[in-house]
């Protein structure tokens, strides 16, 4: 489904470093432009109030790690933050109890089913498999490490924050429609329970989990948040360090392997950036070191991936050379075509 464009744009730049940030700024407008016009897609509507969503919007930022930001239309249209909340929660719990006890809980490995699948859970012995499942994500939440649920809020929406550099409020009206709805989420939990596989009771964590989920951003504060990943868990704009670099370097490769859901494998093999998407039509793509893109546009893929979203992140990083398994010199340096042996 993705535009290769790979003749176009294949000399636009290297795979190490951004362009001067004019060139990345026009590309942004022109990823834009390209894709402002695509009416591919379907709003969600399993959550009343997101069927409410304008077809329409479309925002576009990239942050870069040196904190140069570019931005293309409805970036600071304010949306629910949805399932991209379970990359930052995850990343939080790493930096408070280490890789190996979030990995012993939930583990890492891509379920190749639906994000609220309860199949998974099943087939797999009681483990949710991931964080960027809603059976994972419900188990990660729970393991917050804090005396009650108010702290245990309190907590999560703090470390969020940190990530976009400023504070994130909830979006009431989204979390009462979320709640009046999440009756499989519910169930998630009691089955999570049954396995032993939370910290807390079910009702605590889904409740938590839907207003981790509630909390409202824009693609501006996504891609800051991206970028915060990329510069190792150093928020580009605030130099606060949200995390350490080795929960940073955790959360990407999770990101990587299952943050497109069950799309994860195509979504690595034709753009190659770790990323989270979100069903009020967010995504985020990090290229470690350089920054992140941030998209806002509600109109989904059957995966619950947004279309434009998709193609804009496809398109800036074939031409800004952000795939990760991407090789190809800049063309500036004086020993770019000489080969590797001297």
């Amino acid at each position: 489904m993705f535009e290769s464009d790979a003749t176009a744009i294949a000399q636009r730049s290297s795979t190490g470093v951004l362009p001067h940030r004019d060139r990345v700024g026009d590309l942004v407008d022109e990823a834009h432009a390209r894709y402002a016009d695509c009416d591919e897609g379907a709003v969600a509507d399993y959550i009343p109030v997101l069927a409410e969503a304008d077809a329409s919007r479309f925002g576009l930022s990239l942050i870069g790690a040196d904190g140069g930001s570019h931005d293309a239309g409805d970036v600071d249209v304010a949306f629910s933050i949805q399932s991209i909340s379970k990359a930052f929660v995850f990343a939080l719990v790493c930096e408070e109890l280490g890789h190996d006890a979030v990995h012993d809980v939930v583990g890492v490995n891509n379920t190749g089913l639906p994000f609220n699948s309860v199949m998974a859970i099943e087939l797999n012995g009681g483990s949710p498999m991931n964080s960027m499942v809603n059976a994972g994500a419900i188990a990660t939440t729970a393991l917050v490490p804090a005396a009650n649920a108010d702290e245990r809020w309190a907590r999560i929406r703090d470390g969020l924050s940190r990530f976009a550099g400023r504070p994130l409020m909830l979006d009431g009206e989204v979390y009462r429609s979320e709640s009046f709805t999440n009756h499989r989420n519910q169930a998630l939990g009691r089955l999570l329970q049954s396995y032993d596989r939370l910290a807390i009771g079910p009702d605590e964590a889904v409740d938590l989990y839907t207003r981790q989920c509630s909390l409202a951003v824009t693609a501006r504060d996504l891609a800051v948040m991206g970028a915060t990943l990329a510069c190792g868990g150093l928020n580009p704009f605030t130099g606060e360090r949200v995390v350490s670099a080795e929960t940073s370097r955790d959360t990407l490769a999770l990101l990587a392997a299952c943050g497109m859901y069950e799309r994860s494998g195509e979504w690595l093999f034709e753009i190659g950036l770790p990323a989270k998407s979100g069903v009020s039509g967010g995504i985020v793509a990090v290229a470690p070191g350089k920054g992140a893109v941030g998209t806002f546009s509600p109109p989904l893929d059957p995966a619950g991936n947004s279309v434009r979203g998709q193609r804009a992140c496809a398109y800036l990083s074939r031409a800004l050379g952000l795939n990760l398994f991407a090789s190809s010199p800049d063309p500036a340096r004086p020993d770019a075509h000489e080969g590797v042996s001297r």
